[in-house]
């Protein structure tokens, strides 16, 4: 798998062609909380546990700002529902 890579409101795959294979988007809510809005995985990827990483690397993120998560993204909120470890920075509705 290629790495993970930070931008400004995601994480992402990109191949050597800078094709984007897998991402999530988040967005500023507030101070204090981002929203995350958007995951995609490419079908080749899917299955690998690649945007679990994804989920992941928002939720570190999250712990070294200081900020809260509200998971709009059906796929994240999944993931951060049933992963007990992420409960110190979701945002349950």
């Amino acid at each position: 798998m290629n790495e993970i890579q930070r931008g400004r409101n995601d994480f992402s795959i990109v191949d050597d062609n800078g094709e984007v294979l897998a991402e999530i988007t988040f967005y500023p809510t507030g101070l204090d909380k981002i929203t995350i809005d958007h995951t995609f995985v490419c079908n080749p990827m899917r299955g690998q546990g690649v945007g679990e990483a994804l989920v992941s690397k928002v939720v570190e993120y999250a712990r070294e700002e200081n900020k809260k998560i509200l998971p709009v993204c059906s796929y994240a909120k999944k993931v951060m529902l049933k992963n007990e470890d992420c409960h110190d920075v979701l945002i349950k509705l």
